[in-house]
């Protein structure tokens, strides 16, 4: 049982992820279809996001579920930034073969 003095962790990443989002928590709870005090609520520690809600905690805040609860299931996993090229990547189709030509990863047709 936690004791009152103990506080969440994940709250600390919400808060930080949706920072680098820059989104305020108002934002945030209408993207996720919460209200903004629960948002509060997490990031203060008082409580955490039940689990139906972390998949669309994640989409919003653009991150992994490993990443937002802070598991490490492989030494493989990207930084923010091999995260943004990649999703830059896929974004911009009309680009893909450019990029593979300039990475020597050319795909075989």
């Amino acid at each position: 049982m936690k004791d009152k003095n103990d506080k969440y962790e994940i709250g600390e990443r919400i808060r930080k992820f949706r920072l680098d989002r820059k989104l305020d928590q108002k934002e945030l709870a209408k993207i996720i279809g919460v209200t903004n005090s629960r948002i509060s609520n997490w990031e203060q520690g008082q409580n955490r996001p039940d689990a139906d809600i972390l998949a669309k905690l994640c989409r919003a805040l653009e991150v992994s579920p490993s990443e937002l609860l802070d598991v490490r299931l492989s030494t493989d996993e990207l930084n923010d930034q091999e995260r943004k090229v990649i999703k830059a990547y896929r974004a911009k189709t009309e680009l893909q073969q450019a990029v593979n030509i300039l990475l020597g990863i050319e795909e075989e047709q």
